[in-house]
């Protein structure tokens, strides 16, 4: 289901269905930065690109308040228990912090894997709210933080410009938070506005779990009761518990463990930090429960897969 009224975007269409526009505006900043594959910052914060000419094994890690499009190629994600696949002109929107392993398919040097990563403004999609006349209704229940859309129609437009400005920084830093804008409008004016609304109007079951998510981001190293997140959450402990499964796929107590072990991963890759140290900063008074745990959410041990991950950074990110 599209996310915008209207007729697909004008520009002609590329190999695969994407406008030739936007893989053209694409094609342009990559070479800019170099050519080749990877992960390419752009100008814009929040924003940036990947270009993959093969498949690498699912990456776990976090994901933010975003809307994640597929340009060519597809994407799988694994969210709990669920799998989501996407293909080109077609997104992931997720609306909380969480965590998930997602994978490219079918890469190669031939048909290369194009994505470009959104990050929300979330204080945008507020003003954006207050301006609407008829703001979108929000369901009272809390339900998956994850979904996959179209990007068709003026959203296809506005994700074209966005790629445009990556190859002109000054341009970039005057008009994006305009071309933001828009995105916000049309994605709340579209079928999904209720899904995006909850996360920028006060007082709902999401944001109020959004809320311990954000206390839990903060002190994941520490010993934390559930109660304590209801506490924050402001709901009951029965209710909290409902809700933070419904809209994670996971327990407090799973996604704790899961922000302690990407955590450990990143203090390997990025400080070099030894198995034992990245355990203990993370919260973990038993080096040998952290190495248990960490093989069993990434498949390998801690060294090992940090090793192939400092690998995969070196190798991708520009």
């Amino acid at each position: 289901m599209p996310f915008s009224p209207g007729a697909p975007a004008a520009a002609a269409e590329g190999r695969g269905g994407t406008p030739a526009a936007l893989l053209d505006a694409v094609g342009v900043f990559l070479e800019q930065r170099g050519g080749g594959e990877g992960h390419f910052q752009t100008p814009m914060e929040g924003v940036h690109m990947m270009r993959l000419f093969h498949e690498v094994p699912p990456v776990r890690r976090m994901y933010r308040p975003s809307l994640c499009v597929v340009l060519r190629g597809a994407k799988e994600i694994l969210f709990g228990e669920t799998t989501l696949r996407y293909g080109e002109m077609e997104c992931l929107v997720v609306s909380v912090e969480v965590p998930a392993s997602g994978r490219m398919i079918g890469a190669s040097p031939d048909t290369p894997y194009l994505g470009m990563t959104i990050e929300f403004d979330v204080a945008m999609l507020r003003e954006v709210i207050q301006q609407l006349a008829s703001p979108p209704l929000t369901a009272a229940t809390a339900e998956a933080c994850v979904f996959v859309g179209q990007v068709d129609g003026p959203l296809a437009d506005c994700v074209t410009r966005i790629a445009r400005m990556a190859s002109t920084p000054e341009a970039a830093q005057v008009l994006y938070p305009s071309v933001m804008r828009e995105i916000c409008y049309w994605l709340l004016t579209g079928p999904h506005g209720a899904d995006i609304a909850k996360l920028a109007v006060p007082d709902t079951h999401t944001e109020r779990v959004a809320n311990a998510i954000y206390y839990l981001r903060d002190h994941f190293a520490q010993s934390i009761r559930v109660e304590q997140l209801a506490e924050v959450a402001r709901m009951s402990l029965s209710s909290f518990h409902q809700h933070f499964r419904a809209m994670t796929s996971m327990t407090p107590v799973q996604y704790q463990k899961q922000l302690r072990l990407l955590e450990a991963r990143r203090l390997m890759v990025a400080d070099a930090a030894n198995v034992s140290e990245a355990a203990y900063q993370v919260g973990y008074e038993s080096a040998s429960q952290f190495s248990r745990e960490y093989s069993r959410a990434f498949g390998t041990a801690p060294k090992r897969d940090a090793m192939n991950f400092k690998a995969l950074v070196a190798a991708g990110t520009r």
